[in-house]
């Protein structure tokens, strides 16, 4: 009796860290990431697919994503702490260690190289590394000083279909930039709303994210609208160049207008579930497009 409730703790103590590594890995972000690796690397092999490559190219992908986030929550412990959204997080709560934590984000990095190394080539792991410390060491220090950490971090976030078809093809070429330039522009609609939505939560950790000086105003929800209506044309840029066909540049168009409809609201009312339909329609627009 005395073995089993050993058993028995000694299971739920694992199955409490499996859950706490789970969460460090953000893994539904970091599977997205993945996709989108997978995604660039779909369009590049134009359907002539090495499945054995896409697999450990999305399983580095995973993996270098889960490093960098996790290694994002190790830097901001202490400010995650502050903020509603985040203070329940494995660090803050005691849930891990930071040597725990540093020693799963360490595995994850070197897993991640070393399927990177083996099945892409030596540009996808160079730009790979190049992502995680924009991300780690330049946007995450910069989102306490002002709004431009917005345009740094909108770099290694799309950096994903990029890596993806560098992976394919070993290059940096026209289309690469072209699905690279799509998703950068996405970034900032998708964050501002999300910092808008989470702004009051965001001041708590001295986070200055939105534009216009921070505020929660016309002119931030005009830079939302602009930067929104430059995804209609650049969705008909993958067409153009024969990436894609004309079904998806039909699609792209009507999603786009879609996405940017919902702007209007948000320059109207200001209102933050107007800020929730925008942020909510930039996780849709991206897989779709």
């Amino acid at each position: 009796m005395v073995s089993q409730r050993i058993q028995l703790s000694g299971l739920t103590y694992f199955l409490a860290k499996a859950k706490a590594f789970n969460e460090l890995l953000k893994v539904r972000l970091s599977f997205l990431v993945a996709f989108s690796c997978a995604f660039g690397y779909g369009l590049a092999t134009r359907g002539r697919v090495d499945w054995e490559t896409l697999l450990m190219l999305t399983w580095g992908g995973f993996l270098l994503s889960g490093a960098s986030v996790g290694l994002n929550q190790v830097m901001e412990r202490d400010l995650d702490k502050l903020m509603t959204r985040t203070m329940n997080r494995p660090l803050p709560t005691g849930r891990l260690t930071v040597h725990e934590a540093l020693t799963f984000i360490l595995l994850c990095f070197v897993a991640s190289m070393i399927l990177l190394w083996t099945y892409t080539n030596p540009l996808t792991v160079l730009l790979s590394v190049v992502s995680m410390v924009l991300y780690c060491f330049v946007y995450t220090p910069l989102k306490r000083v002002g709004p431009v950490a917005v345009f740094v971090g909108a770099i290694p976030g799309a950096f994903p279909p990029l890596l993806g078809w560098i992976a394919a093809t070993g290059s940096v070429s026209h289309e690469a930039m072209i699905i690279f330039g799509i998703q950068f522009i996405w970034q900032f609609p998708h964050f501002w709303a999300i910092a808008w939505v989470s702004d009051d939560d965001y001041k708590k950790a001295g986070f200055k994210l939105l534009p216009s000086g921070g505020g929660k105003d016309l002119n931030t929800a005009v830079q939302i609208m602009i930067y929104t209506m430059f995804l209609i044309p650049l969705g008909l840029l993958p067409a153009k160049f024969g990436i894609t066909g004309l079904d998806s540049a039909i699609v792209a168009t009507v999603c786009g207008v879609a996405f940017f409809a919902q702007t209007f609201s948000l320059m109207k009312t200001g209102s933050r579930q107007s800020a929730l339909r925008i942020m909510f329609g930039s996780f849709l627009y991206l897989p779709i497009n």
